[in-house]
C-alpha cells in the first residue's frame, strides 16, 4: 500500500509559476510510475503528465506540453510538477497517482492523493 499526499497548491497570478509535490509513504516509491491529474469544477478528471519508474518515459498532456515538467526523487519518494506560464484555465483540483506503469490512463492509477487546489487569476 502506498499512500500519496500532495502540497504546493495555491493561487497564483497568470503567467506565474508553481511547484507541486506529491510524497510517498513507504519504501515502495521506486515501484510505482507516477501520474498528475486534475479536476476542475463541472468537468471531468484529465491527464496531466506521468513519469515512468526510473524517469526514462515521461507523458505529457497536450494542453501543458512546453509549460509543466514532471519529475520525481526515488530517494526521497517524491514527484514533482513544475508548472510555468500558467493560465487561467490550469485552475484545478492537482492529483497525483500511482501506477505500475506510466500512462495517460486514470483508470490504470491504484493509489492517489487526496489533491491540492492550485487558482490561477486572470
Amino acid at each position: 500500500q502506498v499512500q500519496l499526499v500532495e502540497s504546493g497548491g495555491g493561487l497564483v497570478q497568470a503567467g506565474g509559476s508553481l511547484r507541486l509535490s506529491c510524497t510517498a509513504s513507504g519504501r515502495a516509491f521506486g515501484r510505482y510510475a507516477m501520474g498528475w491529474f486534475r479536476q476542475a469544477p463541472g468537468k471531468e478528471r484529465e491527464f496531466v503528465a506521468a513519469i515512468s519508474l526510473g524517469g526514462g518515459t515521461i507523458y505529457y498532456a497536450d494542453s501543458v506540453k512546453g509549460r509543466f515538467i514532471i519529475s520525481r526523487d526515488n530517494t526521497k519518494n517524491t514527484a514533482y510538477l513544475q508548472m510555468n506560464s500558467l493560465k487561467p484555465e490550469d485552475t484545478a483540483v492537482y492529483y497525483c497517482a500511482g501506477s505500475m506503469v506510466a500512462t495517460r490512463a486514470g483508470s490504470e492509477y491504484a493509489y492517489w492523493g487526496q489533491g491540492t487546489q492550485v487558482t490561477v487569476s486572470s
